[in-house]
């Protein structure tokens, strides 16, 4: 294998490639962005750089001087558009093709949107660099700020928008904020924290229309109430960014579908990172997870693939918010969970468990970092959930 292609400037496309060097491939390496920029980082979007804390040249993965000390070739504002698996070239948008012996996918995901009848140019979304710089400076004191979507990027920006002064309505369409993830009972006090800290909040609503008016956006609800917005913005998800491997040799279904190894359906292809879904074997269950830490882990893994190692990528899923002065840390599942159980509660901290089938699939902690650790080696460890209450469960070494 003499030339590699990493395709996505993403945290996993910029793991993969390092990686690859230092396990010895020191043949040609190039990766390709569809952005303009260098390679950052995504989480401090909804928060540091929307406080005007943080220079976009701060969230740079990789210094600039990094890329050609590691003889990484850069094809920067050019997206991948196909692949000809026999002839192993990737099609560029700038019309060039690129040759190719190995690939990781690391294309990420892109920000999900209203439909194009209600799509209005004022209502923002936040996931890329350019996004957070657009929304920055319309977050001025005393506007209202709508924000659309009770998902952690929406509350992580509510909450930022209100701590730089602005009125701030969030609308829900579930019961609670996060209910769909962890229940009623945690999305209640996530509720009773943005409430607390002077947020509204209209949950179990959906948003029928968004219509311009002078100086700022009309949003109604399925409820029949108006709200006149200065500000609009969107945390409704994301998908995987997929749509250039139509017509592929490369099995799509929730991302691209991959083997617990992270192989492709195509040989010599990998993928890792938010497109990724694979078996993780210590669930035995398919996932594609849109983490931080899932993404370095996978792109280095994902690089040691396909260097020629076969060994499953076996993982517990990892997160964390920020919200106001309250950090949450999540390890685990949430998807499918039974049963969830309050340990402790309280208004300044946090700490639950989800169980299914008998097992410990999850547990969450806010302002309670210390308590994690345990409950990531209970769920590597397929701990009954009945044997994880905080009386019971062993400290992790």
């Amino acid at each position: 294998m003499q030339r590699i292609v990493v395709v996505g400037g993403s945290l996993a496309g910029v793991h993969a490639a390092e990686a690859l060097r230092e396990r010895g491939f020191d043949g040609e390496l190039t990766l390709v962005s569809a952005e303009a920029g260098l390679p950052y980082d995504r989480p401090p979007l909804s928060k540091e750089l929307l406080l005007d804390g943080m220079t976009p040249e701060q969230l740079l993965l990789r210094p600039a001087p990094w890329y050609e000390t590691q003889g990484i070739e850069l094809r920067l504002n050019t997206a991948a558009r196909g692949i000809d698996a026999g002839k192993g070239l990737l099609a560029l948008t700038d019309g060039s093709d690129l040759p190719y012996d190995g690939m990781v996918i690391a294309t990420g995901s892109a920000a999900r949107r209203f439909p194009s009848d209600t799509t209005q140019a004022r209502v923002h979304v936040l996931r890329t660099l350019d996004d957070a710089l657009e929304l920055r400076p319309e977050l001025i004191p005393g506007r209202h700020l709508v924000m659309i979507g009770g998902g952690f990027v929406g509350l992580e920006v509510a909450a930022v928008a209100r701590g730089l002064g602005l009125d701030v309505t969030l609308i829900e369409g579930s019961p609670m904020p996060l209910a769909r993830a962890f229940g009623t009972e945690i999305g209640s006090w996530y509720r009773e924290l943005h409430e607390g800290n002077g947020i509204r909040m209209i949950c179990g609503s959906s948003v029928q229309s968004l219509q311009d008016s002078p100086g700022g956006v009309t949003v109604t609800l399925s409820n029949g109430e108006s709200l006149s917005a200065d500000v609009v913005a969107a945390g409704i998800g994301a998908t995987p960014a997929v749509e250039w491997l139509t017509g592929s040799p490369v099995e799509v279904a929730n991302g691209v579908t991959c083997t617990p190894e992270l192989l492709t359906s195509v040989p010599n292809i990998v993928a890792a990172g938010d497109v990724a879904s694979w078996r993780n074997p210590v669930f035995d269950e398919e996932m594609r997870i849109e983490h931080w830490s899932n993404a370095v882990d996978q792109g280095r893994h994902a690089a040691a693939t396909l260097l020629g190692e076969r060994d499953p990528f076996a993982s517990v899923p990892y997160f964390w918010t920020d919200q106001h002065d309250k950090k949450m840390r999540f390890v685990g599942r949430t998807a499918g969970a039974t049963d969830i159980r309050i340990e402790e509660m309280s208004d300044e901290k946090l700490v639950a468990t989800l169980g299914r089938d008998g097992l410990l699939i999850g547990a969450l902690t806010v302002c309670a970092p210390r308590q994690l650790a345990k409950y990531k080696v209970a769920i590597q460890n397929r701990t009954p959930w009945e044997a994880t209450d905080a009386t019971r469960l062993a400290p992790a070494n």
